[in-house]
């Protein structure tokens, strides 16, 4: 498996697998058998990268992780992230929680659940507006100086609350939603990050599944499915957004690929140090997702997609309004 090496030297598999989705948000979990037997195969395939939050289930997915990579715990690189009111509000109404005690507590919780002694790379889930960011910043680096934590963080941050962090501790690296339907990064953050040496981790690389192609303006979604929340699944822009799909699928073809392996392929071209995180509960998809490492997308094939492309905007917002707290910034 290639790798790439996002701030402050941390190395990872190209291509890291996020497991929110095997506890939560797209519908019932899998098995926890069947999904510590999942995390294991990725492992065996040279996946070293491990993504997941308290907040996913809350809490099971956590747990699921810790005991699916205890084994191996020496040889991989487990993210997870702090930042929300879990215990004082829940579902869209749940509010950013960062002041200092507050990350000192629950990054004990974390350890516990994930069967570590530290955590490689610890993000803030979302910005909190009455904590001030150096605050944050000073309380994840006195967990770095205890050993709890070994590199920081960051989640749907914008630009002035990555440099007042980074000013205080250096960010290894900010994770938010970033793929061929979902550009705004390149307008400030990209720049941004390439400037201060932080790495950035795309989640929803694959649109939350849309960009393989397998989601269709008719397919209906259970209410235990966030996208059944969100303005951009609506049957409507589906059908609007297809666009996309299509463009994937020509390139696909052409290049004896899937329009998924094309679509992780292309964020890998757009810097060296973009490690995405697609999320998924089949090995099949696994080993897909990772064959995507290995697609070349040559320049041709780079200008036909920004032609076909161009001018054309992802139909429908990320989020609903009442979860605006999720877009960060």
């Amino acid at each position: 498996m290639k790798k790439r090496t996002l701030g402050q030297g941390l190395e990872v598999s190209a291509i890291g697998l996020g497991c929110m989705g095997m506890s939560a948000a797209f519908g019932p979990a899998m098995d926890r058998q069947e999904a510590i037997k999942l995390i294991r195969a990725a492992v065996d395939r040279g996946e070293t990268f491990f993504d997941t939050a308290e907040v996913y289930g809350p809490y099971a997915n956590e747990e699921l992780v810790g005991e699916a990579l205890k084994p191996v715990r020496e040889q991989v690189v487990i993210a997870t992230k702090f930042g929300f009111d879990i215990e004082g509000s829940q579902g869209f109404a749940r509010q950013p929680l960062s002041k200092p005690d507050h990350i000192r507590n629950v990054v004990e919780g974390s350890l516990k659940r994930l069967q570590t002694d530290y955590i490689d790379l610890y993000y803030q889930h979302r910005v909190d507006p009455n904590t001030p960011m150096e605050d944050v910043a000073g309380a994840i680096k006195d967990l770095i100086g205890q050993g709890k934590v070994r590199h920081f963080g960051m989640s749907e941050a914008g630009v002035q609350s990555i440099r007042r962090a980074h000013a205080v501790h250096p960010v290894t690296a900010l994770q938010s939603e970033y793929s061929l339907w979902f550009r705004e990064p390149e307008n400030e953050i990209i720049p941004l990050l390439e400037e201060l040496g932080i790495g950035f981790v795309p989640f929803a690389p694959l649109g939350k599944g849309y960009l393989t192609g397998t989601v269709s303006p008719e397919k209906s979604f259970g209410t235990d499915d966030f996208r059944s929340k969100q303005p951009r699944f609506s049957a409507e822009n589906r059908q609007a957004n297809q666009i996309f799909v299509e463009v994937l699928k020509q390139t696909a073809e052409a290049k004896g690929a899937t329009p998924g392996q094309v679509a992780l392929a292309w964020l890998l071209t757009q810097k060296p140090w973009i490690v995405p995180i697609p999320g998924t509960t089949k090995l099949h998809r696994i080993d897909e997702n990772l064959a995507a490492a290995d697609l070349v997308l040559d320049g041709d094939d780079l200008a036909s997609i920004a032609f076909a492309l161009k001018g054309v905007e992802m139909a429908g917002d990320r989020y609903p309004p009442e979860n605006k707290v999720m877009a960060g910034r």
